[in-house]
């Protein structure tokens, strides 16, 4: 049942963006971003933890969930070192995935050929 829930709260974060694209003038990027500061900011109302609890995956993998990470990462690390983990929190909760993203995109780069649009 899990597995359900994760892929119905999942879509509906993908159905959104998709109906903000197909019904607004905001760029993919900019929605991108709202995405982000949404999970930022429902992390920080406390709503996403008990949203990630319930949906697993479906909530952690899109970009609202690393929102959620990133203000999580700075609510620890704040606790932890005071005003400086401010600064530092973000990039130590999400390290692992951004070092994911670079190291795959290397690999992408290395096997792949690149070719001039015409």
């Amino acid at each position: 049942m899990e597995y359900l829930w994760a892929f119905i709260i999942g879509g509906l974060f993908c159905a959104i963006g998709q109906l903000l694209i197909d019904f607004t003038k905001l760029t993919p990027a900019r929605i991108l971003v709202a995405y982000v500061v949404a999970g930022v900011a429902l992390g920080v109302l406390g709503v996403y933890k008990p949203l990630i609890d319930f949906a697993g995956g479906g909530a952690t993998v899109p970009l609202t969930g690393f929102g959620y990470l990133l203000s999580d990462g700075v609510k620890q690390a704040v606790d932890e070192n005071g005003f400086l983990g401010i600064f530092t929190g973000g990039l130590t909760a999400a390290a692992a995935g951004i070092c994911a993203a670079l190291t795959f995109g290397f690999l992408a780069a290395c096997f792949s050929r690149s070719s001039p649009k015409v």
